[in-house]
C-alpha cells in the first residue's frame, strides 16, 4: 500500500489536503504538533473514507525531526509515493520585531525541512511506478515583502528549489509541484502575529477556502504541473508582480504592513 505523508496536516491547507486525498482514497500520514488534533483527524478519515490513516506527532522546528519521520515510516513498514510538504508559517513586522531564534526556527521549518525530507525519500519515491511531491510555497513567493520579509524570501526559496527539482527529475517517475496560494482562510494571520487592519480587510476580501485551494492543488500536482497558483485574483497578482517595478511594489507591500 502507497500513502501520501503531509506535513502540517492538523490544520489549514495541510488538513484540507489531507482529506482531498483520502476522499480520493489514498492512504495517508498526518504530520504535525498537536498529537491530539492528529488523532482526531485519523480517526475522521478513517471513518468517513475508509482509508488507512496514521500520524505522527513531532515539532519539525526540532533538530533531526524529518530523519525521525523517516524511521517511523520505515519502523511501520509504510511505503511512500506523495510527500506534501506544506507545514511553514510566517512572522509579520520588521525584523528585529523578533528574536533571532525566532526566525531560524521559521527558515528551519519553511526550507531545510522540506529539502531534508524530501532528500531521505527521493530513493523510495524513485522506486515507484508514479511518484509526487507537492511543496507549499506562497503568493508571497514572487516579490520581497517587507513586513512578512523573511517569510516571503523563504517561500521564494522553495518556489525556486521546487521548480529546479522538477527539472533535475524529469526523466523520473517524480514529479515536483510547488503551489503558491495566495490569501487563504486559515490561522496563518493569527500565527504570523498580523495586526494590521489593512492588512486583515485585504486577506478577508480575497481569502480563498482550505478545501478550494487544496483540490485545486491536488489535481495540479496529479496532473504534474510544476506550478499551480490557486485563484484568478492571485494569478493576477503575480502578473503584476512580474510587471510592475519591484520598488513599487515593496512600496504598497510595507504600506499593507503599516511599515
Amino acid at each position: 500500500m502507497n500513502y501520501a505523508l503531509i506535513t502540517g496536516a492538523s490544520k489549514g491547507i495541510g488538513k484540507a489536503i489531507a482529506f482531498e486525498l483520502a476522499r480520493r482514497k489514498y492512504a495517508v500520514i498526518l504530520v504535525a504538533r498537536n498529537e491530539i488534533l492528529l488523532q482526531e483527524l485519523s480517526a475522521t478519515l478513517r471513518n468517513q473514507f475508509s482509508v488507512e490513516a496514521e500520524y505522527f506527532a513531532i515539532d519539525l522546528t526540532q533538530k533531526g525531526a524529518p530523519e525521525k519521520i523517516v524511521q517511523f515510516c520505515v519502523e511501520k513498514n509504510l511505503n511512500i509515493n506523495i510527500l506534501v510538504n506544506n507545514a511553514g508559517y510566517g512572522l509579520s513586522g520588521a525584523i528585529d520585531k523578533y528574536d533571532l531564534s525566532q526566525h531560524t526556527d521559521m527558515m528551519q521549518l519553511n526550507m531545510n525541512v522540506p529539502v531534508t525530507l524530501t532528500y531521505l525519500l527521493l530513493p523510495q519515491l524513485k522506486l515507484q511506478q508514479a511518484a509526487y511531491i507537492l511543496n507549499v510555497a506562497s503568493g508571497a513567493s514572487y516579490q520581497a515583502v517587507p513586513g512578512l520579509n523573511i517569510y516571503a524570501a523563504s517561500k521564494a526559496f522553495v518556489l525556486s528549489f521546487s521548480r529546479g527539482l522538477n527539472y533535475e527529475l524529469k526523466n523520473t517517475s517524480v514529479s515536483v509541484t510547488a503551489l503558491s496560494p495566495g490569501a487563504t482562510d486559515t490561522d496563518f494571520a493569527n500565527r504570523a502575529s498580523v495586526t494590521s487592519a489593512k492588512a486583515q480587510k485585504l486577506a478577508k476580501q480575497f481569502n480563498m477556502q482550505p478545501q478550494e485551494v487544496a483540490s485545486i492543488a491536488v489535481n495540479g500536482m496529479f496532473a504534474r504541473k510544476a506550478e499551480v497558483i490557486p485563484g484568478f485574483v492571485n494569478k493576477l497578482a503575480v502578473f503584476f508582480a512580474w510587471l510592475l517595478p519591484k520598488k513599487l511594489l515593496e512600496k504598497s507591500a510595507a504600506g499593507i504592513y503599516d511599515l
